[in-house]
């Protein structure tokens, strides 16, 4: 007889809603009823609002019931679900809840389906496969791959990646290194941590063949300080890997060696600034380089040094393993593959979609998110974090191209989609946004460090109707200074969301 197989999610937004005491009923519930089951602790599908998401395996496929509480649970064996038995939550066969047959998942193809720290489930789940494959190249030929793939950077610049690694490459020295920045800071954006806590070992074979293609033995991970649950995920994997030699020395006996390590980090906006980030962990406060020299020519410790986000380094695996024609099929004009969105804010259905560029915003919002919670009208989204300008309605109908938002003043960044409905007050956003580079600002630049304080100020006289004419003037000339002086996007990107709430919603700065 067949042990049922019952799935519950241990991704940190899951566990926030209560999967750690929905796990724990199933499997009290299970004993007291003398039902054997074999429990798994999955990662999540990134459907949150379903969330704790409770799946069971059948000979059909996987069989979605949520959102679980505690006390629905003895319902559950009631109703006899891990036979896909009948119940008011059951949302049916998992694969095709419309929100996730509708994407096309690369990047994200084993998250929510295995286990996250099993090596064996990796394995059996194409893991691997692309660091066999680049073993068997010639390290040029990697970084070519990568190349012709058309994979840019996921972090917000949209550099391409393959640039960055033939510049690694070439540049001559003794010691190498591949830096992984994993500070995800932007608000409404979870894609690389669900990447750590859910497919660790992606990340990994990512970094390795990194470490492979440019000549590097050893690599770091900096991790967000808030992401207990992913430092502890990456830990375990990374020993894992050591364990069975897929790090280390000899790695997998194809004469390579690569070391890694996770770095904790400092809690501060700003070292998610790639200069900055290397200065934190050489153990110094976070403060912006500047630059040239560039970190790929004098990075870590003064050597050439790859870094790339989660998001760019865990694409690499499948780009290896399918070849970079199969990757480059999917996008639009440059923008080529998939892009982790995320959904947040003012949302019915806030959670992770994967889509290849090209879908618009309004698709996004309308067949993804459902709208906003409130039911109130969508007013502005604010795409890529916190320096990303605020987008109209008129502008949603926008692919989601790096090119297609630069036209208009926007930015992609790190995917993060944060919505508001009518009832936001703009000329507050754009207040905050100033006050938000104040107060992360490493305080290396005077247009960053001054400019937004004095732009908070402004702001205020603004709203207060203090000169509103010539204090609009002068915010815009403060702007055009912190674009054109700051030494790196912290300071250079907050104007956007100031002067796009200036331009697209003039009213609110006139109460």
């Amino acid at each position: 007889m067949t042990i049922p197989t019952i799935y519950v999610p241990i991704d940190s937004s899951a566990i926030a809603l209560g999967a750690n005491e929905v796990a724990e009923k199933i499997a009290s519930q299970a004993q007291a009823r003398g039902i054997e089951i074999k429990l798994i602790r999955n990662g999540s599908r990134g459907m949150f609002w379903l969330e704790p998401m409770v799946e069971v395996a059948t000979d059909k496929g996987r069989i979605a019931f949520g959102p679980i509480e505690v006390e629905d649970v003895a319902g559950l064996f009631e109703a006899d679900f891990i036979h896909a038995g009948s119940h008011p939550k059951s949302l049916g066969l998992t694969e095709e809840i419309p929100f996730l047959k509708n994407q096309e998942r690369l990047t994200f193809m084993r998250v929510g389906i295995t286990e996250p720290t099993s090596l064996d489930d990796y394995l059996a789940h194409e893991g691997y496969v692309g660091l066999r494959h680049a073993a068997a190249m010639a390290a040029a030929d990697v970084v070519q791959q990568v190349l012709d793939s058309g994979l840019r950077g996921r972090g917000g610049a949209a550099f391409p990646t393959g640039i960055k690694w033939k510049t690694v490459l070439n540049a001559p020295a003794d010691q190498k290194y591949v830096v992984c920045n994993a500070d995800e800071g932007d608000s409404g954006t979870f894609s690389d941590r669900m990447v750590m806590e859910n497919d660790p070992f992606m990340l990994i074979e990512g970094m390795t063949i990194a470490g492979l293609a440019v000549g590097a033995t050893r690599g770091f991970i900096y991790v967000r300080s808030e992401y207990p649950h992913a430092i502890a995920a990456l830990n375990k994997a990374i020993a894992l890997a050591n364990q069975h030699g897929y790090l280390g020395k000899n790695i997998c006996g194809f004469g390579h060696d690569f070391e890694l390590e996770v770095r904790k980090a400092a809690g501060s906006y700003v070292c998610g600034e790639e200069t900055a980030l290397l200065e934190s962990i050489e153990g110094r406060r976070g403060i912006v380089r500047a630059k040239p020299p560039l970190p790929a020519i004098e990075g870590l410790f003064g050597k050439p040094t790859v870094i790339n986000n989660v998001i760019s380094l865990a694409a690499v695996p499948l780009i290896l393993a399918r070849g970079a024609e199969f990757y480059k099929n999917c996008g639009m004009g440059r923008s080529r593959g998939t892009l982790p969105i995320q959904l947040a804010g003012n949302v019915k259905q806030g959670g992770l979609v994967e889509k290849a560029f090209g879908v618009t915003l309004r698709d996004l919002l309308d067949n993804y998110a459902g709208g906003t919670a409130s039911g109130r009208p969508i007013r502005a989204v604010q795409v890529g974090g916190p320096l990303g300008a605020y987008m109209p309605e008129s502008q949603f109908d926008t692919p989601i191209d790096y090119e297609a938002f630069a036209a208009i003043g926007a930015t992609v960044g790190h995917g993060g989609i944060v919505v508001f409905d009518d009832t936001v007050d703009m000329a507050k956003q754009a207040r905050y946004a100033m006050e938000f580079c104040a107060a992360e600002s490493c305080g290396k630049c005077t247009p960053c460090r001054i400019g937004s304080t004095r732009g908070v100020e402004t702001v205020d006289k603004i709203i207060a109707n203090q000169d509103r004419v010539q204090q609009v003037e002068l915010l815009r000339d403060l702007c055009d200074v912190m674009v054109s002086g700051s030494l790196c996007a912290m300071g250079s990107l907050t104007p956007n969301p100031v002067l796009s709430a200036l331009n697209y919603f003039p009213n609110d700065f006139n109460r």
